[in-house]
């Protein structure tokens, strides 16, 4: 650390001592993140209480995001990302989660790049499965944490797994922790998606893949002003389903009936016949840019997010038995 560095975080203290009413957590800003930590708000918004939310706890959520974003990058084949797998593992097991690691070889554009893929089973009388799933590489960009492309769905997957895993459902419930999602260089078809084409290839080869009825894919639910179109090349009555649940939750402001086209990890399920929707908002201006940090994600659009994922459980689950 130089000692322009040391001066300014010497600054920094001294400000926090004099100004009490400045509370906002350590960081870096967006031009010096080496430290990892990106900057946070001074003041976070609220998430609605669990009880109004189906259960669902955006500020437990929102904790998760936290802490991912402490760990700074965490792309494919990193120790960042071999720091997020650590954390993510152990939430899971403290919820009592069965958890499964499906370590698996990617060959990318700057080599072959061990990847894992984390997988909950929660396993139910009813063999037939319902698939949540979101990406937890961040971006292969120096200094840049994913707070919302990547962060905001592993933190809404994490606190969906805790009330999941127990509870007993109708039908057999996985969440996927997908790794390699993000480009390495161009995204194409064979530079993205790493983790969910191999978990969707390993279900086609082991004769899982018939018992799979849908699947529901996160990715981007945390800005403040969250807005989510419908996935264009979606499967009608899995969107039809989520979509119709937000308007009766009070959330059609929020769950939109326009329409957009997105490339992303629920396509090779598509394309292997599953049923599959994606919710995203990409309308922000900090996508794939250093300015994704913590400060973007609001616990609301957290717990929105969740709150309609676990109401809207009841009606998939009736399709899939």
């Amino acid at each position: 650390m130089d000692s322009h560095w040391r001066q300014s975080i010497l600054a920094a203290v001294l400000t926090a001592i004099v100004s009490l009413s400045a509370c906002g957590r350590p960081g870096a800003t967006e031009s010096g993140a080496a430290s990892g930590v990106a900057p946070q708000a001074a003041s976070v918004p609220a998430a609605p209480p669990a009880d109004t939310t189906g259960g669902f706890d955006g500020t437990r959520a929102y904790k998760h995001v936290e802490q991912l974003v402490a760990i700074g990058p965490h792309s494919p084949g990193t120790d960042g990302i071999h720091r997020a797998q650590d954390y993510i593992l152990s939430q899971l097991k403290s919820f009592g989660c069965p958890v499964e690691e499906q370590d698996f070889h990617a060959s990318t554009i700057i080599g072959d790049v061990a990847m894992k893929n984390i997988i909950v089973k929660i396993p139910a009388d009813n063999p037939h499965i319902i698939l949540y799933a979101t990406h937890y590489d961040s971006k292969k960009l120096d200094n840049f944490v994913g707070a919302d492309d990547g962060g905001s769905s592993t933190g809404v997957m994490l606190e969906f797994g805790r009330l999941l895993c127990g509870r007993k459902n109708r039908v057999t419930i996985w969440i996927a922790f997908f790794d390699g999602e993000e480009a390495f260089g161009e995204w194409s078809a064979n530079d993205s998606t790493f983790g969910s084409r191999e978990l969707a290839a390993s279900m086609a080869l082991s004769g899982k893949l018939p018992s799979l009825k849908a699947m529901i894919l996160a990715d981007m639910v945390g800005p403040a002003n969250l807005l989510i179109k419908r996935e264009s090349s979606s499967t009608p009555w899995l969107t039809n389903t989520i979509w119709s649940t937000a308007a009766r939750l009070g959330y059609g402001n929020i769950f939109v009936n326009e329409t957009e086209s997105v490339e992303d990890d629920h396509d090779p399920f598509l394309q292997r016949g599953v049923a599959a929707t994606d919710l995203i908002d990409l309308d922000v201006p900090y996508w794939h840019t250093i300015r994704d940090t913590l400060d973007k994600i609001d616990p609301r659009s957290l717990a929105i997010t969740g709150h309609v994922l676990i109401e809207s459980l009841p009606e998939i689950e009736n399709k899939a038995i």
